[in-house]
């Protein structure tokens, strides 16, 4: 029982981070090009994203 509540947890955890990676990439993306065309394209690419704008600034 307790090893199962544990998966759900870190599934939990999992579930979380992809929702605020999307966000961070949405709001970075909108505040350099201004574009909802672009902010949809780096949110399917979420943390790649997130990853190559902290790299290049």
């Amino acid at each position: 029982m307790a090893y199962r509540s544990i998966y759900m947890y870190q599934g939990e955890i999992v579930r979380s981070g992809i929702g605020f990676g999307t966000a961070l990439a949405i709001a970075i993306s909108w505040s350099v090009n201004k574009s909802i065309l672009w902010a949809i394209v780096h949110g399917i690419f979420s943390w790649l994203y997130v990853i190559y704008y902290a790299i290049t600034r």
